[in-house]
């Protein structure tokens, strides 16, 4: 609700705001193999890639002008990992 009222607020000035849940992301502190596997709260078997998303290539799409029509959007991307 908060995503939608603020860009109902802020529409008028060109101004689009979207919430971007990501799924579990190849980081250094989350790596998708190595000594920090540890770390890991979602094994690479439950997402339905198979892998981890090893960098964040989605977030200048809906911070890019190609996207000036997407505001109010809560944007799961996390290859089916919360399905």
């Amino acid at each position: 609700m908060f995503t939608q009222g603020l860009s109902r607020e802020l529409g008028s000035r060109g101004i689009t705001v979207n919430n971007i849940q990501p799924g579990p992301i190849d980081t250094d502190l989350n790596p998708a193999a190595g000594d920090g596997q540890r770390l890991r709260r979602a094994p690479q078997r439950s997402i339905a890639m198979g892998v981890l998303m090893r960098s964040p290539r989605w977030s200048p799409f809906v911070a890019g002008p190609e996207s000036s029509y997407i505001t109010g959007a809560n944007l799961t991307v996390d290859a089916e990992w919360n399905a």
